[in-house]
């Protein structure tokens, strides 16, 4: 339980990280002081909207194709070596940046309607919460199943808010290479531990 838990968790708040465009504008927002909570809640409520249909919608159509079970581990396993391949890449080159984009988005409705088209018009995001944490979901039933998604959910949330009502603090810090680096590095690591995770399941290691 405990495992399924911190393996949605990670794995949720890793790849969240990626999706430059969206949280640049939810960092700009908290270090402005607009909408703060309202622009935080809207994308951890949309990450658990899409965690929920892609783990739901992968456990119906293997239902109905067993056999793609092992070649779905085995290519969310190369995915994710990827993934971290990329990261590692970063760490290296000190390429990763998370910059505060400029928006004429000023009022609520307008905020909420730019942030939607960065969050659902990005293909990353269904790609990464409907696809990939979908897929690795496969490996857990029941109750850890259920374990899996709140862990992947409730990384939304600690993301979003942190980097919400952290903007003022985190963007010191973050503006130095090391520390993007430190990240990366992190990440690659985990992605790595994951897919190896994912390629015993499906049984090609």
């Amino acid at each position: 339980m405990i495992y399924a838990f911190l393996t949605g968790f990670i794995l949720g708040f890793s790849l969240i990280l990626a999706i430059g465009a969206q949280n640049s504008f939810v960092l700009r927002q908290g270090l402005i002081g607009r909408h703060v909570f309202i622009v935080a809640l809207f994308c951890a409520l949309s990450d658990a909207l899409l965690i929920i249909i892609g783990v739901a919608g992968i456990s119906i159509f293997l239902n109905y194709i067993d056999l793609v079970s092992d070649w779905l581990f085995g290519i969310s396993a190369i995915w994710l070596a990827g993934y971290g391949l990329l990261r590692l890449r970063d760490a290296v080159t000190g390429k990763s940046a998370l910059v505060a984009e400029n928006s004429s988005a000023n009022g609520l409705a307008s905020t909420l309607s730019f942030l939607a088209v960065v969050t659902f018009a990005n293909p990353h995001v269904y790609l990464d919460t409907v696809v990939l944490i979908g897929s690795v979901s496969q490996q857990f039933s029941g109750d850890t199943k259920l374990a899996y998604i709140l862990g992947a959910s409730i990384a939304s949330f600690v993301f979003f808010f942190s980097l919400s009502y952290g903007a003022k603090l985190l963007a010191p810090i973050m503006k130095r290479p090391s520390a993007w680096r430190i990240l990366d590095y992190s990440i690659a690591l985990l992605m790595f531990i994951i897919a190896v995770k994912l390629a015993y399941s499906g049984n090609w290691l």
